[in-house]
């Protein structure tokens, strides 16, 4: 089928919304002669017929109803473009589209996201949440500008990305008060034989942690494992267990899940990275990220 011929199809929509050809005519300024041969030209290049003849009216048939819908929402579209472009004086709404790691905190994604919101340009924030390997696989088809993740991008992907380590943070130990109560020794032998609730594999501390308990804590005991961050605080909350969480936003971890800091691990940091297509952060929202991660990170 050869290519649309819009200008065929504004007649056929304007005769469809006139109901005849001598009104669609007078809109258009056109004879009506030269309307009809252009109808007649749009039905043969479709294949089909869009209009019917009963007693002195056009009426459309089925597959002309069809087009006319479609017609409507393409010339809607068009009226849209143009009011759009005419009003420079309307606010231009810029979009950016973040995507966040299940390994990363809750708590350091808002608040590292959260300054986007508050750009003097008008900015929609639409965020998204999963795998990293997902969220690559959506930045490479330009659906993310940014990505917030435990680690760099992993070197033997085929994706264009650039890591921009935005800070870390000490990896600090919480749990709820009755549980803090049981335990015994100091930090960090009183962990020997409590409930520990790790973070999954998917987690780039997740390795280093465990084998940080082997060697500092006598009988590392864990009961659980969990790849969403929420998840393992909302166990951790229930006082199902001890947790790990970066001790940089431990007030805002004890405040939101009524826990207590038991300690921090120096040698156990658990870092962010942005992952931009870009290999400069110039986007004002990926600035502000950047920002806020100096302001709460260590870098």
């Amino acid at each position: 089928m050869a290519a649309l011929n819009y200008k065929h199809l504004r007649y056929f929509w304007m005769v469809a919304r006139c109901g005849s050809i001598a009104k669609a005519a007078r809109e258009l300024h056109l004879t009506p002669q030269s309307i009809s041969g252009q109808l007649s030209e749009f039905a043969a290049t479709l294949g089909v017929e869009l209009f019917q003849r009963v007693g002195r009216r056009l009426e459309l048939t089925e597959t002309g109803q069809r087009v006319l819908r479609h017609a409507d929402d393409v010339f809607s579209a068009g009226d849209a473009l143009l009011a759009v472009v005419k009003d420079q004086t309307t606010p231009q709404l810029s979009i950016f589209r973040v995507g966040v790691a299940d390994a990363v905190s809750k708590a350091v994604a808002c608040r590292l996201v959260a300054p986007a919101l508050a750009l003097p340009q008008a900015t929609r924030l639409i965020c998204r949440e999963g795998r990293l390997a997902a969220l690559l696989a959506d930045m490479a088809v330009h659906k993310l500008d940014l990505i917030i993740a435990d680690r760099a991008m992993p070197s033997h992907l085929s994706v264009r990305g650039y890591n921009h380590l935005l800070g870390e943070s000490e990896l600090g130990v919480f749990g709820a008060p009755a549980l803090a109560h049981q335990l015994q020794g100091t930090f960090p032998a009183c962990l020997s034989g409590a409930p520990l609730l790790l973070p999954g594999e998917d987690f780039a501390v997740h390795a280093r942690l465990l084998q940080w308990l082997h060697r500092h804590v006598a009988r590392p005991h864990v009961i659980g494992e969990f790849d969403d961050s929420a998840m393992l605080k909302a166990f951790g909350q229930a006082g199902a267990g001890l947790f790990f969480a970066p001790a940089a936003i431990a007030a805002t971890i004890c405040a939101q899940y009524d826990v207590q800091l038991l300690g921090s691990i120096p040698s156990l940091r658990e870092q962010v990275y942005a992952i931009t297509p870009e290999r400069r952060i110039s986007h004002p929202a990926a600035q502000a990220i950047r920002q806020a991660a100096r302001e709460t990170l260590s870098v």
